[in-house]
C-alpha cells in the first residue's frame, strides 16, 4: 500500500497544476500563483515520500515528469501566452492573434528540459540549465505583478519576447545551477546556499509575492558568480 503514497503525492501535484492552468486562462493570475505553489509544495514531497518510505520506482519518475509537464511547463507557457496577447492589442488583428502563441514555446522548452533531467546523470547534487519550477515560478511571477502593479497594465512587446527567449535558453541551456541540497550543514561548502536563503528571506520580508521573480534572478546570478569564483580558484591552482 505504502509504494502508492508518492504516487498519489504526485497526482495532487498534477491535480493543483490543472487547476493552475484553468486560472491562468482566465488570466487570474495570483489564482494560479497561488494553485502552481501548492503543487510544487506536493513536487517535493512526492520525492521526499519516496525516500522515506523506500519505494522510488521507474513508474514514480515517469508520473512526477508527467505532472511537472503541467504543473510548471503548459502553466507558464498559457500565461506568458496571456502577456504577448496584451502586449499585441494594438498591434492588429493576425498580429494580435498569432504571436501570442510564441509564449508556448516556454511549453516545448520545458517538455524537453524534463526529458533530458530523466535521462542526464550529471544532475544529482546540482542542475545544469534552469529548472522547470524555478522558471516557471519566475514567469507567473511576472504576470502576478503586471496584474497587480498600477503603474503598468502591460510588458512592452520587446519585454514579454525576451522573457519567453531567455526563458527557453536557460532551461536547456548547459550553465550549472547549484541545487539547495545540504550534505552536512558547513558554512564553508555551503556558504552559496546560506546566502540565496538569508537574500531570499530578506527579499519576502521587503516584497511579499513580488519577490518571487527577484529571488529566482538571484538564484541565476549567484550560480553564475560561483561558478566564475570556482573557475578562478582552479585556474589558480593549476599554475601553482
Amino acid at each position: 500500500m505504502k509504494k502508492f503514497v508518492p504516487n498519489f503525492i504526485t497526482l495532487l501535484n498534477l491535480s493543483c497544476g490543472i487547476v493552475a492552468l484553468r486560472y491562468a486562462m482566465d488570466q487570474a493570475f495570483d489564482m494560479a500563483l497561488f494553485w502552481f505553489f501548492l503543487g510544487i509544495v506536493f513536487d517535493f514531497l512526492d520525492g521526499f515520500a519516496a525516500r522515506w518510505l523506500g519505494v522510488s520506482s521507474a513508474l514514480g519518475v515517469e508520473l512526477d515528469s508527467l505532472a511537472d509537464m503541467v504543473t510548471s511547463g503548459l502553466v507558464p507557457g498559457q500565461v506568458m501566452y496571456a502577456l504577448i496577447s496584451y502586449s499585441t492589442a494594438s498591434y492588429g488583428d493576425e498580429v494580435h492573434f498569432y504571436l501570442p502563441f510564441a509564449g508556448y514555446l516556454v511549453t516545448l522548452a520545458s517538455a524537453y528540459r524534463l526529458a533530458r533531467f530523466n535521462i542526464d546523470t550529471r544532475q544529482h547534487e546540482s542542475f545544469i540549465g534552469l529548472p522547470t519550477p524555478a522558471n516557471a515560478l519566475f514567469i507567473l511571477s511576472v504576470g502576478y505583478m503586471v496584474q497587480q502593479a498600477e503603474y503598468i497594465k502591460v510588458l512592452p512587446l520587446w519585454a514579454a519576447l525576451l522573457i519567453t527567449g531567455v526563458s527557453c535558453y536557460l532551461l536547456n541551456s548547459n550553465w550549472p545551477l547549484f541545487a539547495l541540497k545540504f550534505k552536512n550543514f558547513s558554512l564553508k561548502e555551503n556558504a552559496i546556499k546560506y546566502i540565496f536563503l538569508l537574500l531570499s528571506a530578506i527579499l519576502l520580508l521587503c516584497f511579499r509575492v513580488n519577490a518571487f521573480a527577484l529571488i529566482i534572478l538571484a538564484y541565476i546570478l549567484l550560480s553564475i558568480g560561483s561558478n566564475l569564483f570556482k573557475s578562478k580558484i582552479k585556474d589558480k591552482d593549476e599554475t601553482n
